[in-house]
């Protein structure tokens, strides 16, 4: 009997890592069937379209001129009943995977180099966006001061319903039973102004050992699964939408011309243009595909276009009084020399009393970690001994704002 049950659990672990599951398309259906949501959801696209066309009509609009878009970010986990440390850190490092990401400065987006030869005319999309966890003027009932991050813990947040009014203007982050067999989902084109929210499975949320009930889980474990749905928050479609009989990029498929078309989901972890639908390489590297974690780094220019006009059409919906306006991060740091040899120097222009300091590995198993309180000086030496050559991550902490950084020890 015993022998059964374990062979039950194991087929049910490897049913669970075989393929990617997204609960969009289910939660399109209920906003739709809701006519209040439907219309709003309607009012929201028609902005999109204008903001789109401007986009379109002049490419310099791209490169904004104005400081790096600021997005304020709540995390929810209902079901704990008490704040954790351990939590509040997985919230942190899932944030800062979403940053790496949707700016391209994912250490595997360097494969593109190799792979983009299987793919003429596409490149890679970035949006100079800063994902922060919200530390001041929280919802009134948050049970959240100034200075505190905004991850909440047993609140019963929403109910398991979709969307709360009493968090509107954040980029509300639930983690939560998505569903059956469902990793997360997320409206396709989302209000924060009506407080909707994407959900991420307590299995696929952050990356690393995770926290006790909340551990990432191989294949889904290196935070991918909230850069997908988030894709679907900004007005991103599967990158596999399309039919292979369509004659317009523009206004069919995922209405992105610079993603080859494609009508099946691509599961697994298959190499760069071994995969081909409609008769062309499928991009299985794309976020919006249904890959592996690991086997997923980029989005396109064109898929970037997209993200930045929607932002554009719901960016007054988001709060601008629930961060600090520290500015320390973007100006004040500088990592001297890299790429080094293990030994490096934090260099600050100006002196801020505490802060911390946590280096991971590509497996987001930390290396170093320390804390600076009522610290006055400059520079601080880092020596990482014995520590393997390769790519490291290093993020850098301070009264709810976070940085991070690439660094190459040789």
């Amino acid at each position: 009997m015993k022998l059964k049950l374990l062979i039950a659990l194991l087929f049910v672990q490897l049913g669970y890592s075989q393929q990617r599951t997204c609960g969009m398309e289910q939660n399109m259906e209920r906003i739709m069937n809701d006519p209040i949501a439907r219309q709003n959801y309607l009012n929201i696209q028609a902005r999109f379209e204008i903001e789109l066309e401007k986009l379109e009509k002049n490419p310099n609009r791209l490169a904004s001129p104005n400081a790096t878009i600021i997005i304020p970010v709540a995390v929810h986990f209902p079901d704990v009943t008490a704040p954790t440390t351990c939590l509040r850190t997985l919230a942190q490092t899932q944030v800062d995977i979403l940053n790496l990401d949707y700016n391209a400065t994912n250490i595997d987006i360097s494969q593109w180099a190799s792979d983009s030869s299987n793919y003429p005319n596409v490149n890679t999309g970035s949006i100079d966006v800063r994902f922060v966890l919200a530390n001041r003027n929280h919802p009134f009932g948050s049970n959240l001061v100034d200075g505190d991050l905004a991850v909440t813990f047993g609140t019963n947040f929403l109910g398991g319903a979709d969307q709360d009014t009493n968090w509107s203007g954040y980029l509300n982050l639930v983690c939560r039973n998505a569903g059956t067999n469902l990793l997360g989902y997320s409206p396709l084109g989302g209000s924060p102004g009506n407080g909707q929210t994407v959900v991420i499975s307590l299995n696929a949320f952050g990356k690393g050992a995770g926290c006790p009930g909340y551990v990432p889980r191989a294949p889904y474990n290196l935070g991918r699964t909230l850069t997908h749905e988030l894709g679907h928050f900004f007005n991103l479609n599967h990158t596999f939408s399309n039919s292979c009989t369509n004659t317009n990029c523009n206004t069919q498929g995922d209405r992105v011309c610079d993603t080859p078309p494609s009508n099946t989901a691509v599961y697994g972890c298959p190499g760069a243009g071994v995969t081909a639908t409609c008769n062309v390489s499928t991009l299985t590297m794309n976020y919006m595909d249904y890959t592996n974690d690991a086997c997923m780094y980029m989005f396109t220019a064109g898929q970037a276009t997209r993200m930045l006009a929607y932002y554009n059409a719901i960016s007054n919906q988001f709060l601008t009084n629930v961060l600090s306006t520290n500015s320390f991060f973007t100006n004040n740091f500088s990592i001297v020399p890299n790429p080094n040899k293990g030994i490096f120097d934090i260099q600050l222009k100006s002196v801020l009393d505490d802060y911390s300091i946590v280096i991971y590995d590509t497996t987001g198993r930390t290396i170093f970690e320390k804390e600076y309180i009522n610290n006055s000086d400059l520079n601080q030496i880092i020596t990482l001994n014995d520590t393997m050559k390769g790519v490291y991550l290093i993020s850098i902490r301070s009264q709810g704002d976070c940085l991070t950084k690439k660094i190459i020890i040789e």
